[in-house]
């Protein structure tokens, strides 16, 4: 008989109360001690369990899988996971014994490894081997759906066994790494082997092919995810030649991101939660990123109460509209289901999918360390527990003992092949658009002419102050635009800020794309780029350097949301995957790079060492004491100069807009690939001293270091960076010196001895040598310097000026920086006003 409205209404009421809250009846843990079923929250009468419509609901939404999708806020979502949930199994899943094979041979590449380098760190994935036939399941449905390429990211969990049994990776290769032949080839450099990348094709159960990239990552766990988010997007540009909607939602589903975290890291780590934020917003969006939790329920030793304050390490993500699975991982079906529905979702809504995959650690933490002191009754627990494949052997009625066999002797075999081994492999692959781009020391023939005449800076600057007709400009923007044409035509002296710009346009003229992002980076913190024009009347955004020409490269710029790691990280791997272009990033002020602190020491100064990996990432930092206190006073030079190394960075700060200009056209168009840190001003955006005539844009490179020329026989010779030099050659000027030289170092690593040698021999006469910092003694670059210049000023007396040592980078009194300040000029120029 049909179901009258009152059934059809209980039913739905039931259903509704199972769709809202059954995640939190599952069955997830394994092994039933951590995860103890919750009421559900409601005032109401409980559903009742005799009915066959609860019987259904529960067993669609609180068995092995609980399912949180009604925070989403749109309905056309909620209702596809509800009938791809509600309906039959009928998501495609691969074979029953394609998943026992994946199970077997994740856990015998495990017991191989436990019983041959006993004692060393290899982070197991048993208690979690159904990652693998996950993942299987996850490629193929993918591949059906147009994916052919994945890059990812992992925590150390399972990453070894990810990278034989999904990469296909040889085994020996990664057992080679336990021998750890060869120590020579990396001394003072490499990685462990849990942190190494890997490439690989994926074979998937359709015969299709799917290219697989696992990115290095360090110990910082989820720093490397922002970095993968970067690296899909310059993949995804690479393929949307066109930029139109449509190639780029091509793209997007054709590369495919994923993120697997550890329970603890994605609960517990502040990155992640700015990484996640990324996710839609415009000039970050890569199409949606699978999310998987291997989840062992304990953090070190830490258990989840300890770890995260609320009942799932996931619930972070919930709030942001997207979909959260949960499932027991001793479930191998369930899991396999939920991984087609999350790749079939993420390919249909270009959204974010979070698979939590719960289970258990069978060993401590890093396999060295006794978890039964911390959980003792956990681990009597899994001391008895049997693993996982020979479960689902006996569920589907196989019997394993043939594969076993067959698996067991061939990593055996391969184990053994290792021990005889006298190189490590390498276990990744570099892009062929890196073949034109190198690392190491730079080449003394690495040196392009940055010079442009007159001529074309005319033509560029018409391009960079014309708007569309009918365009409504902002009175003082129009201000500036005809100072700018006065600017780009000789009449006035250049600024950084149009400088910038000249030096942009003539990068993407010649075919050079340009990324550059940061907080209010369209207009500028200070208010001095407006690479961006947006009309008054209409709130219409247009760039000049969109328009620049037919055959011009991209230009791209982003104001980017309030984060300084997630955001650097994202251009970081932007970068690594784009090394034709000049990637940027901004800091609203230098110091706000602190932020970024984990990317900077992990990857930029050290990827080049650890993992042989180049970028040419730009980050820009606004430095300068202006009297604005002590968080909008210092980049923190001194940190830079710390991580300077092997020529792993450049560090520089350029004194004049014509500098400026040199330098980033230098980064752009030669082959070695660093990153530059670069110290740009603040209130020297707009200094007369700091602006530059044309015809300093036409000379033939950045100068490492700017001599004092106007000067024949000064006795003292002052070596400074910055804004504290122009302030010392106005007061130079005010006081009618002749005595005093002012040199500026302009790139302060690698050091340039041979051009600063060369400025203070052009001085025979002086007996002094200064180096003047506006920093605190305890900062800056002193203690880099000053050794340096020790070395390279002969017999002359090496000095310093600088404020006196301090715990904070500058005052919050603008009248006691002034007293300061004006206290460090009179002791450099050894004369009081």
């Amino acid at each position: 008989m049909p179901a009258t409205s009152q059934e059809q209404t209980t039913r739905e009421a039931t259903f509704d109360l199972f769709r809202r809250w059954g995640y939190l009846q599952a069955s997830l843990d394994p092994l039933g001690q951590l995860l103890s079923p919750a009421p559900f929250p409601i005032s109401g009468p409980a559903p009742d369990e005799d009915s066959p419509d609860t019987q259904v609901a529960r067993r669609i939404y609180a068995s092995s899988i609980g399912a949180e999708f009604m925070h989403i806020p749109s309905a056309e979502k909620r209702e596809w996971i509800q009938q791809r949930l509600e309906a039959p199994d009928s998501t495609p899943t691969i074979e029953p014994t394609r998943i026992l094979t994946g199970l077997l041979r994740a856990d015998l590449f495990e017991q191989v490894i436990q019983q041959r380098y006993l004692g060393t760190k290899r982070f197991s994935l048993e208690g979690l081997t159904v990652l693998i036939p996950f993942l299987d399941q996850l490629f193929t449905t993918a591949a059906e759906l147009g994916v052919n390429r994945s890059i990812f990211t992992m925590s150390h969990r399972g990453r070894l066994n990810v990278m034989v049994n999904t990469i296909g990776r040889p085994s020996r290769d990664i057992f080679t790494k336990f021998e750890d032949v060869d120590p020579r080839s990396t001394l003072g450099g490499g990685d462990v082997k849990y942190h190494m990348g890997a490439t690989g094709d994926f074979l998937t159960a359709t015969g299709k092919t799917v290219h697989l990239h696992l990115a290095s990552n360090p110990s910082h766990l989820e720093a490397a995810d922002p970095i993968i988010m970067g690296r899909t997007r310059a993949y995804q540009e690479r393929l949307a030649k066109h930029r139109s909607k449509e190639d780029f939602l091509q793209a997007r589903r054709q590369v495919l991101p994923m993120i697997i975290h550890g329970d603890a890291a994605f609960a517990g780590q502040g990155i992640w939660a700015e990484s996640l934020n990324l996710a839609t917003l415009h000039g970050y969006n890569i199409g949606g990123t699978i999310q998987v939790i291997v989840n062992n329920l304990l953090g070190f030793t830490a258990l989840p109460g300890e770890s995260n304050s609320s009942r799932f390490a996931s619930d972070l993500a919930k709030r942001l509209p997207i979909p959260i699975f949960h499932v027991n991982a001793e479930d191998p079906q369930a899991v396999v289901r939920i991984a087609a529905l999350a790749a079939e979702y993420r390919q249909t809504f270009h959204s974010d999918v979070v698979i939590d995959l719960i289970g258990y650690r069978r060993h401590g933490h890093s396999e060295v360390d006794d978890p039964t002191v911390t959980q003792p009754l956990r681990y009597a627990k899994i001391k008895d527990h049997r693993p996982l494949f020979q479960l689902y052997a006996k569920q589907i009625g196989v019997d394993p003992a043939e594969e076993i066999a067959y698996s067991q002797g061939k990593f055996l075999e391969e184990q053994k092949a290792a021990t005889a081994a006298n190189r490590k492999p390498k276990l990744f692959d570099i892009r062929d658009y890196w073949a034109p781009y190198y690392g190491g020391p730079l080449r003394p023939d690495d040196n392009p002419r940055t010079g442009l005449d007159a001529t074309e800076i005319a033509s560029l600057t018409t391009a960079l102050t014309t708007a569309p007709a009918g365009f409504h400009l902002h009175p003082k923007l129009e201000k500036l635009l005809a100072q700018r044409v006065e600017m780009g035509t000789g009449l006035k002296p250049i600024d950084y800020g149009m400088a910038e710009l000249l030096a942009y346009a003539s990068i993407l003229k010649a075919g050079t794309p340009v990324r550059l992002s940061g907080q209010d980076t369209q207009r500028g913190t200070f208010n001095q780029r407006h690479s961006v024009f947006i009309d008054i009347e209409t709130e219409t955004r247009f760039s000049p350097l969109w328009n620049l020409g037919p055959n011009q490269a991209r230009w791209s710029v982003y104001n980017s949301m309030l984060s300084e790691a997630a955001c650097l990280g994202f251009e970081y791997g932007f970068s690594r995957d784009y090394p034709e272009a000049l990637v940027l990033w901004e800091a609203q002020f230098g110091d706000f790079a602190n932020g970024a602190q984990i990317i900077i020491d992990q990857f930029l100064s050290a990827g080049e060492a650890k993992w042989g990996l180049l970028s040419g990432l730009v980050m820009l930092l606004p430095h300068g004491y202006e009297g604005q206190g002590p968080e909008h006073s210092s980049a923190r030079i001194e940190r830079y100069l710390q991580l300077a190394a092997q020529d792993n960075i450049q560090v520089a700060q350029p004194s004049t807009a014509a500098q400026y200009f040199h330098l980033l056209r230098r980064q752009a168009m030669r082959k070695w690939r660093k990153p530059l840190i670069v110290f740009t001003p603040k209130s020297m955006l707009r200094h007369p001293d700091a602006m530059s005539p044309v015809a300093d844009l036409a000379l033939d490179h950045f100068q490492n270091v700017l001599p004092d020329n106007s000067l024949t026989n000064p006795h003292r010779l002052l070596v400074c960076t910055g804004k504290i030099g122009h302030n010392l050659r106005v007061e130079r000027a005010k006081r009618n010196l002749s005595d005093v030289g002012i040199i500026f170092l302009e790139q302060l690593y690698p050091f340039p001895e041979a051009e600063l040698q060369a400025a203070l021999d052009q001085h025979s006469s002086a007996t002094e040598v200064v180096w003047v910092q506006e920093e605190p003694a305890n900062m800056g670059a002193l203690s880099y310097v000053l050794p340096l210049l020790r070395r390279i000023a002969g017999d002359r007396a090496v000095l310093s000026v600088k404020r006196t040592a301090a715990a904070s980078p500058a005052t919050g009194s603008a009248k006691a920086h002034a007293l300061e300040e004006k206290t460090l000029i009179d002791l450099a120029l050894g004369h009081e006003s």
